[in-house]
């Protein structure tokens, strides 16, 4: 028995492969896709580039006091130095728990929860109700489809400053309340008006992203799943509910994280229609830039440790929601 398990054991040796080591599986793997590592390495030089120095040197700025007085500037012929010190965590605890640490981050926070969740949710049920609209058999549904598209195809800044004026005291929007016998908002000045006009603004400026990419997902749904439901006597919300929303459950997780990600960093309308002189209507992304490039002294390091807070706050939320969708995923399974 002794010889027939050391037989056995030599067979098993002779027929188990040493493991190649690290090395020799990269040679491998390169012998065999050259040809994709040589099209990819541009673009992972470029992304080094724009991306990985960029924040690297955020993540240091973050431990230091850096400011506009302390960094290092060239005046004439003469250059002076960086003076700024290595502090630590201290810019992050100061953020957090520090002495008015609410009015200077949590209020912030909290705001741009709501402005993220308030806009994404209209973005969403209004462009997949266009998309529901335009998905029907419409007489000029092509025009349709290009007038709708085209909030989304004009820039934004142009956008804005549009909605700027029409929002102004003489604008459009008053004009047409006071006509209406209606309140007439301080759409720029009231901080409660402030909000309702950037989720106004956004909302005409995002629901187009959202209705294209619904109708793509509603044109993949194949017609035989609700001829089937209508055979079973399967009402329009039943259909709806059971058809649709299943059908586009890859196209909406995709596009939701897209939303949130792009809504909860969205500068470009809260700056172009307020600037940073309105606190009240301020989110985080906006209040770091107000923080770095907006106030004499400057403060560098806490703006950086704000762009790293949101950096890490979207990838803990990008965590939960796909392991999220996949227990979602396995539930249907």
């Amino acid at each position: 028995m002794t010889v027939a398990v050391q037989g056995a054991a030599r067979k098993g040796g002779r027929d188990r492969e040493p493991r190649p080591g690290l090395v020799q599986r990269l040679k491998l793997s390169y012998a065999k896709h050259w040809y994709a590592y040589a099209m990819a390495a541009p673009v992972v030089l470029v992304l080094g580039g724009l991306v990985a120095y960029p924040l690297g040197r955020g993540v240091y700025l973050t431990l230091t006091d850096a400011n506009s007085l302390n960094v290092g500037h060239t005046v004439g012929v003469n250059h002076i130095p960086d003076t700024f010190k290595f502090v630590g965590l201290q810019n992050y605890s100061d953020i957090l728990f520090g002495a008015g640490s609410y009015d200077r981050f949590w209020s912030h926070f909290g705001w741009t929860v709501v402005w993220t969740v308030l806009c994404v949710a209209l973005h969403y049920g209004l462009g997949l109700g266009l998309a529901m609209l335009l998905n029907q058999k419409l007489r000029g549904r092509t025009a349709y489809r290009l007038l709708l598209i085209v909030p989304w195809a004009v820039p934004t800044f142009v956008t804005v400053f549009s909605w700027r004026l029409m929002l102004s005291d003489g604008g459009a929007v008053n004009s047409l309340l006071g006509a209406l016998h209606l309140p007439q908002p301080g759409w720029l000045e009231d901080p409660l008006a402030q909000k309702a006009a950037a989720i106004l603004v956004n909302t005409w400026c995002g629901v187009p992203f959202m209705m294209v990419s619904l109708l793509g997902g509603l044109q993949s749904i194949p017609a035989e799943l609700y001829e089937a439901a209508e055979m079973d006597g399967a009402s329009p919300w039943q259909r709806f509910r059971h058809v649709t929303l299943p059908g586009l459950r890859a196209v909406s997780s995709t596009v939701v994280l897209l939303g949130v990600i792009w809504t909860f960093n969205q500068f470009t309308i809260i700056y172009l229609l307020f600037g940073v002189n309105a606190p009240d209507v301020q989110i985080l992304v906006t209040w770091a830039y107000r923080l770095g490039f907006g106030q004499q002294p400057r403060d560098y390091a806490q703006s950086a440790a704000y762009g790293i807070i949101l950096l890490s706050i979207l990838i803990v939320f990008t965590g939960f929601y796909q392991r999220w969708l996949r227990r979602n995923d396995q539930a249907v399974l």
